[in-house]
């Protein structure tokens, strides 16, 4: 039987970010993906924002990891050539009756240790962005946007030259946990033994997980799935910034992002489906769109937004619950030796994923 010190399961950003880390610590690293290429999940559906850490609570692990990450992330990006942009975010709220929520989000936002945000008002916003209409805003100068392809490349990179392996078309079957060692079987029958094992899998997560045997099932937690679909603009933006509405339920409202050409795209909205595959963009949502991003861009021409593409994000509450932390599963909560899952990683999950790196090393013996 081959043997390895450690196993990561997925190339997302996540996973060779926690493969990467490892591999710099020293360890010998191998990372199964089931796709043919690196980050074809997650990674690649998204907004490609880096996060400031304005969201959720100052105690969750999700928003230490979020503004620890941030600042890896910048720093990591200018070291490494990573094409990135510190341009800003304003939340805006586009009703009197947000001003409150945006207040509430400022205070919260400070406590969670971001010290550089500014309450404008509403000619203030508009002396930014012209086409701005908003009755305030939360300008954020730290958060911004990244090339997430160059980024994991150059994690996968790292990994290599520190002497870690990327294995695609592996699909990992199952895990058997023993003391010493866990004994892993892939979907064409190869069989590899490990002592470090790291559960990256993003959306197939806690399917994966629930086929540990030796590993409680009460402790995986059931994923649900909050698709989220992306239209682009047609021409070019009149804006130079990203622009968030006031965050709605299960997500962040559709907002505006910007590729690092300058194209907008408008998203991502939320649709709870039942599979993680579902990646189709239905046209007949772009009718919304254009209500949602009208409120705080009337000028939006009638016409000018096409179907982009779909992410589907692992959420571990149901429509109707309260957004919940990042779940990260060592040892000392599973009782199972040399195991970590990693559950719920969604968004800010590319902000943190260097600061989820460097928490998962932590985790094993």
């Amino acid at each position: 039987m081959d043997q390895v010190e450690c196993v990561v399961v997925g190339a997302g950003v996540v996973g060779l970010a926690v493969a990467r880390a490892l591999a710099l610590a020293g360890r010998e690293v191998l990372v199964l993906e089931a796709a043919s290429g690196i980050g074809t999940g997650i990674s690649s559906r998204n907004s490609e924002v880096i996060h400031a850490g304005l969201h959720g609570a100052a105690d969750w692990l999700k928003v230490r990891l979020c503004v620890q990450g941030r600042r890896l992330l910048y720093a990591y990006c200018a070291e490494r050539g990573i094409a990135h942009s510190a341009c800003g975010k304003l939340l805006v709220a586009t009703t009197t009756s947000e001003l409150p929520q945006l207040q509430a989000l400022a205070q919260r936002a400070a406590r969670n240790g971001v010290e550089d945000l500014t309450l404008l008002s509403a000619a203030q916003a508009r002396a930014l962005e012209p086409e701005l209409d908003c009755q305030a805003a939360l300008w954020s100068p730290s958060s911004g946007i990244i090339d997430s392809h160059a980024l994991m490349l150059a994690l996968q990179g790292d990994l290599e030259h520190a002497g870690g392996l990327v294995v695609f078309n592996s699909t990992l079957a199952r895990a058997d946990c023993g003391a010493n060692q866990l004994d892993l079987c892939t979907s064409d029958g190869s069989v590899l033994r490990t002592r470090l094992l790291v559960n990256c899998a993003g959306l197939q997560a806690s399917g994966l997980a629930a086929s540990f045997s030796g590993l409680a099932p009460d402790l995986v937690p059931q994923t649900r799935f909050a698709k989220g679909s992306y239209f682009l603009l047609q021409g070019r933006a009149p804006f130079s910034r990203l622009i968030y509405p006031m965050p709605q339920a299960g997500g962040l409202g559709v907002h505006l992002t910007l590729d690092l050409a300058g194209q907008a795209r408008f998203g991502p909205d939320v649709q709870w489906v039942d599979r993680a595959d579902d990646w189709l963009v239905d046209p007949a949502r772009g009718d919304a769109f254009y209500a949602e991003v009208r409120r705080y861009w009337p000028g939006l021409p009638d016409g000018a937004l096409q179907p982009g593409y779909a992410g589907i994000r692992p959420k571990l509450n149901a429509p109707h619950e309260s957004a919940q932390d990042f779940m990260i599963q060592g040892p000392a909560e599973h009782g199972v030796p040399g195991l970590v899952n990693l559950f719920g990683i969604e968004s800010p999950g590319l902000t943190s994923s260097l600061a989820i790196a460097q928490h998962v090393v932590k985790l094993l013996p």
